[in-house]
């Protein structure tokens, strides 16, 4: 099968409108138990209860529904010891797509969530090859390239998935995660050596004594116990610094690309408004695209913060230019704060900067679901691509820069990624990220580091603007997408930019729950990334009472600027030397 591996690609001879009937791209939970040796499972006691394999699979992947409130679906193969779950909201083609995937003859067996970008393609050569092809979902069509390429299916998909696949035959599992982590996963072993896959880790915690983090970018294929890495996403920029200039007319075509290929869906959508430039030109994008087919259409557009928020006034001016349909949600410190718990729960993460961020995402969430919204667009992954975050001033030199920035890529999973898909999940909102779209980050990875470095060693653009971070992508879309006060402002921190007070209060309220005595133990206490704070121990002594063993402890890395650059520690924006300079 001859599949071009682009991701915006189809063959035209086949039928878009059948394939668009069948578009139904889910955004779920995953869930998968798999025995060992291949045998039955033996009827398991969880908390002093008798559970047969279906129902502990189901009452595990339950700890998750909330990602998949509109269906639950249950494989289970008791003579192989195999069970499969799906916790499914429905965005594209509702009333289709319901999985756990069976294949025509019984033998493959499919969980998988995200979105299959090339499968419009994919599906074209399917039908060719077969005849007739008719794909439930954009998943769908892994079960179709495994029976033609086994596990080599992951050289012809690109997109943002995860996913687990059981092959009766041999017995054989494939599980696989996106290049950038933008889907969570998580594996895990239990005492008997089974084992356990799943979209959050609150499903396994309590089952397995060992977890991890599944890498992004790899796949791994075998009999359980015999896993072996089979596919690993290797792009040249990973490894050497890249030496192409920018073309900026090039950047916006690809960016604009990216976010037509994220606007399919059957049900209302709806866009974050930070006021940031990341989250404004999404937004704005969308809008320019959505009313090539209704010139009279209206993004719904959503803004969090407290009265009088450094972001609103910045929203605000967005919405009007766009004309979007704008709502700001204004929350009150003490109403954050009572969901320390919760939000460290729906993470599964300690790390500082994700806490803080996260409270007020989770209120903008349930009101975003409460609208009827279940999708919404989202700017996450320019500062990782760009260099937006603003210690990246005190980046040394070219190479330096280029190393911190794939860092943060290939850290992404631990952090944004994380944020934005288990936040917004929580309430049953699917958030889209066409800043992570696999092509462009490609692309804008491969952009020599002179053109995209912040400050006097900035060989782009005007001498005055170039010093701004994301210079390149604030040029490539200068023209009639975002006011200039907008399109020029300086990147704010979600955690900042939602209310200063925000930072301080949650800081003095964590501080203040950590006596002395208790800090003074934390090394002792957590000699594995021992909290160096008071506010880091709070959020750390929670987790570990939800999240026990020092197992689930290693799934979690900080988010932290350059030390050695001489940033300070505090992850927040207002920390930098560089915050809100005197262009002048």
């Amino acid at each position: 099968m001859a599949i071009n591996k682009s991701a915006r690609q189809y063959n035209a001879s086949f039928s878009y409108r059948t394939l668009r009937s069948a578009d139904t791209r889910i955004m779920c939970g995953i869930f998968s138990i798999f025995s060992k040796d291949g045998e039955p499972i033996p009827t398991q006691i969880i908390h002093g209860s008798k559970h047969s394999l279906r129902e502990l699979a189901y009452r595990q992947s339950g700890k998750q529904r909330h990602r998949g409130p509109d269906s639950t679906g249950v494989y289970v193969i008791p003579s192989d010891g195999v069970a499969m779950v799906h916790e499914r909201l429905r965005i594209v083609g509702v009333e289709m797509g319901d999985q756990p995937f069976v294949s025509d003859d019984g033998n493959l067996i499919l969980v998988a969530n995200g979105e299959i970008y090339n499968y419009f393609e994919i599906s074209a050569e399917i039908a060719k090859k077969r005849g007739s092809y008719s794909p439930k979902s954009d998943c769908h069509v892994i079960l179709e390239l495994y029976q033609d390429y086994g596990k080599d299916l992951l050289h012809y998909i690109t997109g943002m998935f995860a996913f687990a696949l059981y092959d009766r035959k041999t017995k054989e599992v494939l599980i696989a995660r996106d290049p950038f982590g933008i889907i969570p996963m998580y594996v895990g072993e239990d005492a008997s050596g089974n084992l356990w896959v799943a979209s959050e880790m609150k499903c396994l915690v309590d089952t397995c004594s060992k977890v991890e983090t599944f890498t992004p970018g790899e796949a791994r294929f075998g009999k359980v116990g015999d896993l072996k890495t089979c596919w690993q996403f290797q792009e040249s920029w990973i490894r050497e610094v890249p030496t192409q200039t920018c073309d900026l007319a090039l950047l916006r075509a690809n960016l604009e690309s990216a976010v037509r290929s994220h606007l399919q869906c059957d049900v209302h959508l709806g866009a974050l408004l930070s006021g940031g430039v990341d989250s404004s030109l999404i937004a704005s994008i969308a809008t320019k695209i959505m009313r090539e087919r209704d010139p009279n259409f209206r993004l719904k557009t959503f803004s969090v913060g407290l009265k009088d928020a450094p972001d609103f006034q910045a929203a605000r001016s967005v919405a009007k230019y766009i004309n979007s349909d704008h709502k700001e949600i204004i929350f009150e410190i003490d109403e954050a704060l009572d969901g320390i718990r919760d939000i460290v729960y729906h993470l599964e993460t300690y790390d500082v900067t994700t806490v803080r961020c996260s409270l007020p995402m989770l209120l903008l969430a349930r009101y975003i679901k409460s609208t009827g919204i279940k999708m919404i667009l989202s700017g996450e992954g320019a500062d990782e691509i760009f260099g937006g975050y603003l210690y990246f001033h005190k980046a040394p030199g070219y190479k330096d820069f280029h190393e911190e920035l794939v860092k943060r890529v290939r850290q992404l999973h631990l952090s944004d990624c994380l944020r934005a898909n288990k936040v917004a999940m929580a309430k049953g909102v699917e958030l889209r990220v066409p800043f992570l779209d696999t092509g462009f980050v490609n692309h804008v990875m491969q952009i020599r580091p002179e053109d995209k470095i912040p400050g006097p060693l900035n060989k782009f653009g005007e001498e005055q603007k170039k010093r701004l971070e994301k210079y390149v992508l604030r040029a490539a879309f200068a023209d009639n997408y975002l006011p200039d006060e907008v399109l020029w402002r300086q990147k704010e921190q979600f955690s900042d930019g939602v209310g200063y007070d925000w930072i301080d209060s949650i800081r003095r309220v964590a501080t203040s729950h950590v006596s002395d005595e208790e800090f003074a133990g934390a090394v002792l206490r957590f000699p594995f990334n021992t909290p160096t704070t008071k506010e880091a121990f709070y959020y750390r002594c929670i987790f570990a009472e939800q999240f026990p063993g020092e197992s689930a402890a290693r799934t979690v890395v900080r988010w932290v600027p350059r030390l050695d650059w001489g940033c300070p520690e505090d992850p927040s924006g207002r920390a930098q030397a560089v915050h809100q300079f005197n262009e002048d």
